[in-house]
């Protein structure tokens, strides 16, 4: 699957996109895996990973587990065309105290993605494939978290940011979030 840019909204030192598309193929310095906190990537999201970058994400995972709700881990990328992957542990939904879970869990990501020096990372929907968060509010509030982390950190390395889910309707919801960010702040595109 080739990758479709769907909206953008740039500022002075960030570009935000989202996109339709494969995880696994992104072009970035780090792509974000949706994880357990076992660092277990046995289905879904994190099994295409290490499937497609081998068995080297697993074994290195294995020696990080586990991984607390709202952190985050770093492994190499195997074979994948970027050069890390970061293991975000978001809440499962019900647990409670969910957003701020998952606040933490984007937060933990993008300072692992500045302490490698990483320019590029692309995030999925965290959270909102089988630990239940709602699609639309986790879209939402996982773009949030990341734009008011790149404002707090303005000198940070990371310049672009995808959000990147290989179905449809959890790419356009991450495109309607976009889109409303867009509208609300300046030197903003779509």
């Amino acid at each position: 699957m080739n990758p479709r840019i769907l909206a953008e909204h740039t500022s002075d030192h960030y570009v935000l996109q989202a996109v339709l598309g494969d995880m696994t193929a992104e072009r970035v310095d780090a792509i974000v895996n949706a994880a357990n906190s076992n660092l277990a990537h046995g289905g879904g999201l994190a099994g295409a990973i290490v499937a497609r970058g081998g068995a080297v994400i697993q074994e290195e995972s294995d020696k990080l587990a586990p991984v607390a709700t709202g952190s985050a881990a770093v492994t190499s990328a195997g074979a994948l065309p970027c050069r890390w992957v970061i293991h975000a542990v978001g809440p499962i939904w019900g647990n409670g105290n969910e957003e701020a879970s998952l606040r933490s869990a984007v937060r933990a990501s993008l300072d692992r993605a500045a302490e490698l020096g990483a320019a590029s990372i692309a995030l999925p929907a965290i959270s909102t494939g089988i630990f239940g968060y709602p699609k639309r509010e986790g879209t939402a509030t996982i773009i949030d978290e990341v734009r008011s982390w790149l404002d707090r950190h303005p000198h940070a390395p990371l310049a672009a940011v995808r959000f990147t889910a290989f179905d449809e309707a959890t790419a356009e919801l991450f495109a309607e979030a976009i889109r409303v960010l867009a509208t609300s702040m300046p030197n903003s595109g779509i």
